[in-house]
């Protein structure tokens, strides 16, 4: 059979094609090119705001445009926030420098304003390669040399999809989760590693000191990095004693650059629990640099010697701990005033309990927990049967890290299925390939399906919503990524035009609508939904069940200038409920107090002034 040449140069190309997206690099630039363009396609078209609508991605411009009008870079204060004084945020300026970076970019050719929208937009997509890349890593090395081009496409895919259902990757998220979870993908590809390198593993201990420095909330899985890196060490020995020492040196290095670049002298002996301070600074250098001198140990040392020498490495840093930061081994959120809880983290979706989500939103329980569950039974499997038990051993301890995490905040869950990508991407593998080989064995070929379908967190959360509606609630925007806000929620733009408008003062505001007011008026507000404005949030609650007399007392205390009344907030209305013949529970009932001038009464928000003169 004669052959064209045209036929010949596309016989030739293909391998060379084939070959190109084998490779790591340009077959995660594909697919990022493509998951980048769909998320923005899916965002950006029916969007009303540039910046993303939770208010952790509000309160982030706010403290960047605060860092450029002057504050200073060690400075956290929120002083527009709470009571007086203002509120210190415990987020880190790692975050906040290359938003604001991108932001100086784009204002060189258009207002700052579009270019806070634009710089919103850019970041998180920016995000999703190197997440790809971390998740194309992972599976590539999952597959090993025979079927790592493969078992990578499939991660590649898992991953696209994760992002394409994954709210912290839309167009204006500029909370810093998303950094969170491209760093622990990022981390657990480095030490997923046969051979050990030193390379991948100091850059696994510098990624892991940034995971602390960025947000505490990652702090357990960073703790179960180290111990699978100590454990290693004690199993292999001399031939993981590089990787080990490397590992241990860059995370206390890095640790220690963080906490020089980002904790001002004044606060060096203070500790904080939800931030990097000397507590958590102190014990990650100290376990670094402990871990660099255990694996500096003589070759000869036995199995024996390693272990009782990481014991007493592990000992003296629980001691550490009880000495140095006793108060930040229970929940930092202990001392949360009973009311808080009551009324605003009880209702905080990422905050939950497994208890809580089944109690108020059973249909979405599969869709945190089913797939981490699945991944951790599958690492188990493979460990029982011998198969990379080094590689599923430590996929195991991530991901039941974060899913144990998620059990107490559901949060966590996010990191859970990400985690859960590279070992179910492998069995997605395993399984087609098996169902290539028997094509008419519907067993072989229905588990492949089930177990594609199974490794789908989309797939679960899709399937609890038609349980619990039926079929007929069955559509895409079940999968949208826009927050549950609605159109019946206040702060829209003529709300805050109003505001707007007063002179500058202190505002009286549901804690949701906090950030909001911040971002697009001059005023300071009482509360924001973060745990360090107890007394602001308490401030608002008070104010609202109070009596109008009380009220009014509450207001002069405050400094409050305005109240801003929404009567279809979440946690204005349960106020009403406590206390019928509170100040809200009047407003409610068009009941305006002698102390009270109406300024907008016609939106959402019905704005009042706090008369400065008694009333008569």
């Amino acid at each position: 059979m004669n052959t064209t040449t045209d036929e010949m140069s596309r016989q030739d190309a293909a391998p060379a094609a084939g070959s190109l997206l084998s490779r790591l690099f340009p077959a995660v630039a594909l697919y990022w090119l493509v998951t980048a363009g769909a998320v923005a396609l899916i965002a950006l078209l029916k969007a009303k705001d540039l910046i993303g609508p939770d208010n952790d991605d509000v309160m982030r411009l706010v403290e960047i445009r605060d860092w450029f009008a002057g504050q200073g870079w060690f400075d956290l204060m929120q002083y527009r926030l709470g009571l007086s004084g203002g509120t210190p945020m415990h987020w880190s300026r790692f975050i906040d420098a290359p938003i604001g970076g991108l932001i100086k970019l784009f204002s060189m050719f258009m207002s700052v304003e579009m270019a806070e929208g634009v710089a919103a937009s850019v970041w998180p997509l920016l995000l999703i390669g190197p997440l790809l890349l971390a998740v194309g890593f992972a599976g590539r090395r999952m597959g090993g040399k025979t079927d790592g081009p493969r078992i990578m496409h499939l991660a590649l895919g898992l991953g696209a999809l994760f992002v394409l259902t994954c709210m912290k990757f839309r167009p204006g998220a500029l909370d810093h989760h998303n950094v969170q979870l491209l760093l622990a993908i990022g981390i657990a590809a480095l030490l997923a590693d046969r051979r050990g390198r030193v390379s991948g593993h100091a850059a696994a201990g510098m990624a892991t000191a940034l995971a602390i420095a960025i947000g505490a909330e990652t702090v357990p899985f960073v703790a179960v990095v180290c111990f699978c890196v100590v454990a290693r060490w004690i199993w292999q020995g001399a031939a993981f004693a590089s990787g080990a020492r490397a590992f241990g040196a860059s995370l206390a290095l890095t640790i220690t650059a963080a906490f020089l670049a980002t904790v001002p002298p004044s606060a060096y002996a203070i500790v904080t629990c939800d931030n990097l301070s000397f507590g958590f600074y102190s014990l990650s250098a100290f376990g670094g640099a402990g871990l660099f001198g255990l694996a500096c140990l003589p070759a000869r040392a036995t199995m024996a010697v390693r272990f009782a020498a990481s014991v007493i490495l592990g000992a003296t840093l629980g001691v550490a701990a009880l000495v140095i930061a006793p108060q930040c081994l229970g929940n930092p959120l202990a001392d949360l005033d009973p009311m808080l809880v009551d009324l605003w983290l009880n209702h905080v979706t990422e905050a939950q309990s497994i208890i809580g989500e089944m109690q108020q939103s059973p249909e979405t329980v599969a869709g945190f927990y089913a797939v981490g569950l699945f991944a951790i039974l599958i690492c188990a499997m493979h460990i029982w049967r011998g198969n990379e038990r080094g590689l599923h051993l430590l996929f195991l301890l991530l991901i039941a890290a974060s899913w144990a995490v998620s059990l107490v905040q559901v949060r966590g869950s996010l990191f859970a299925n990400l985690l859960s990508i590279p070992p179910l991407a492998l069995l997605i593998g395993d399984l087609q390939k098996r169902a290539r080989e028997n094509p008419k064995s519907l067993v072989v070929n229905l588990g492949f399906v089930v177990a594609t379908l199974a490794s789908l967190p989309a797939v679960w959360g899709l399937s609890g919503i038609v349980w619990k509606n039926g079929m007929a609630s069955a559509g895409t925007e079940m999968l949208s990524m826009d927050n549950a806000q609605t159109d019946d929620v206040c702060g829209d733009a003529q709300d805050m035009a109003a505001l707007r408008g007063l002179p500058p003062g202190t505002v009286a505001a549901p804690s949701n609508r906090g950030a909001g007011i911040l971002r697009f008026t001059p005023h300071r507000v009482l509360s924001a939904p973060y745990h360090r404005n107890q007394g602001g949030m308490l401030a608002e609650l008070h104010i609202g069940m109070a009596s109008l007399q009380d009220a009014l007392l509450l207001l002069r205390q405050a400094g409050v200038t305005a109240v801003a009344f929404c009567r279809n907030d979440p946690q204005t209305e349960k106020l009403i409920e406590l206390n019928a013949g509170g100040l809200y529970a009047s407003l409610a009932r068009g009941e305006v107090p002698a102390y009270l001038t109406p300024v907008r009464s016609s939106g959402k928000f019905q704005i009042f002034t706090v008369n400065k003169a008694d009333p008569k």
